[in-house]
């Protein structure tokens, strides 16, 4: 899709290489910010104008697709290209506190302890939050998770936007997913987790329940839905360990110094925990975790791609290769 740019251009592609700067992404993703974020963008722009109210954009996509990076600079492009107040949030950053999921876990199943499937999700903070963007002028608290901790951050360390959006963003990666077409399937077990932990399916019907009945309704309120396809269910698994690495050598280096330069990747998950990095799950952890999530991302990579109104393609190393907008 072509697109002309906006006015300010010159100006725009300025903060949008800083931006790309301030990301530590190569110099040449400014091309795919051109080719792909840009038209999404006047695409967002135009339908909102036809709406004439707060636009809710659902971008969905596994770990490490690009959602989050996606988020940020339609953002920007929306704002300073289109004159659109952009907010955005996670579904990450709405996850039942750690206390919450504990409470779920010894009263319905020992596995929503775990964030991450539906379920493990506070929609009513989400919904409010959604609520007061798009209602009258002021301040709206928007909830941050701090996955180091496993738990919600303060609400002093929440962000602020100044309140009415024109755009709402929020992304995840079970955004928009539908449940088990044939229930019947939850019954068999597709991989060790679900076997020796779930063997009754009281887990996968519970998630199954939770997408059928609140997600839902909290999806139905989306006006679009964008998907970035992960090429398989085992680069999900890759990128999601080298997700954890990040956040593993961010959060631990300056206790290292030089020595850090002598760790390999995977050293990084295992090292001695510190308060800062209690949260950080080690190899073992994060094989386990993948687990609870594979039923469902198998299910979204066959189905969403049909539904979805702009589906980009992702490739091996995380770059869109390609697009389709059904809009």
């Amino acid at each position: 899709m072509i697109v002309d740019k906006p006015a300010n251009w010159d100006d725009l592609s300025i903060q949008l290489k800083q931006l790309i700067q301030q990301d530590h992404l190569p110099a040449t993703f400014f091309a795919t910010v051109e080719t792909y974020y840009l038209p999404l963008a006047a695409a967002i722009a135009k339908r909102q104008q036809q709406q004439g109210r707060c636009l809710l954009v659902a971008i969905n996509g596994a770990q490490g697709t690009g959602k989050s990076t996606l988020a940020e600079f339609l953002q920007l492009l929306l704002e300073l290209g289109f004159a659109l107040p952009c907010a955005k949030f996670s579904l990450d950053d709405i996850y039942l506190t750690k206390a919450q999921r504990q409470s779920l876990a010894a009263d319905v199943h020992p596995l929503l302890a775990t964030r991450g499937v539906p379920g493990t999700h506070d929609l009513a903070l989400g919904q409010a939050t959604i609520d007061a963007l798009c209602g009258a002028a002021g301040a709206v608290a928007i909830p941050k998770f701090d996955k180091a901790q496993d738990d919600r951050s303060p609400q002093s360390l929440w962000p602020q936007f100044d309140a009415p959006a024109k755009v709402i963003l929020v992304e995840g990666w079970c955004m928009s997913a539908a449940p088990e077409a044939d229930p019947a399937t939850l019954r068999s077990p597709i991989n060790t987790l679900e076997r020796d932990e779930d063997p009754d399916a009281c887990w996968r019907n519970y998630v199954n329940q939770q997408l059928q009945q609140d997600y839902r309704r909290f999806y139905q309120q989306m006006d679009l839905l964008v998907m970035l396809k992960a090429p398989s269910m085992e680069c999900v698994g890759e990128w999601r360990t080298l997700q954890e690495v990040k956040m593993a050598k961010r959060l631990s280096a300056h206790h290292l110094g030089a020595s850090a330069a002598d760790l390999a990747d995977e050293d990084w998950l295992d090292l001695p925990k510190t308060e800062a990095t209690q949260g950080i799950m080690t190899k073992a952890q994060i094989q386990r975790f993948i687990m609870h999530y594979e039923r469902l991302t198998r299910s979204m990579l066959q189905e969403m791609p049909a539904r979805a109104d702009v589906l980009f393609t992702i490739n091996t190393d995380h770059e869109i290769t390609g697009v389709h907008y059904d809009v």
